[in-house]
């Protein structure tokens, strides 16, 4: 599994016109399972997100689809690790992790 960040590289007011695409984005990598949680960096500077496990070469391709970097306003950092333990109802995560 990766847990990506994003980081806006680019002020909000130019992040805010590309916040629909991504957000459309994201619903479609969740819908597929490729995206297991998605959520917004406090204070808002980006987001981060958790994956399915795939390879490392399908991971790139798919965030170099991700809206925000295609339009030069974000940037992401990925962390690879395998989840060995879990709270009670997140077994899930393990098998496919």
């Amino acid at each position: 599994m990766f847990v990506v960040t994003v980081t806006y590289t680019a002020p909000l007011a130019e992040v805010d016109p590309w916040r629909p695409a991504h957000g459309d984005w994201l619903k479609d990598l969740i819908s597929r399972r490729l995206l297991l949680a998605v959520g917004r960096q406090v204070p808002l500077v980006g987001g981060v997100y958790l994956t399915a496990k795939m390879p490392v070469e399908e991971l790139d391709q798919l965030l170099a689809t991700d809206p925000y970097v295609l339009n030069g306003v974000a940037s992401h950092g990925v962390v690879e690790f395998e989840p060995l333990l879990v709270a009670p109802g997140l077994e899930d995560l393990k098998r496919h992790g």
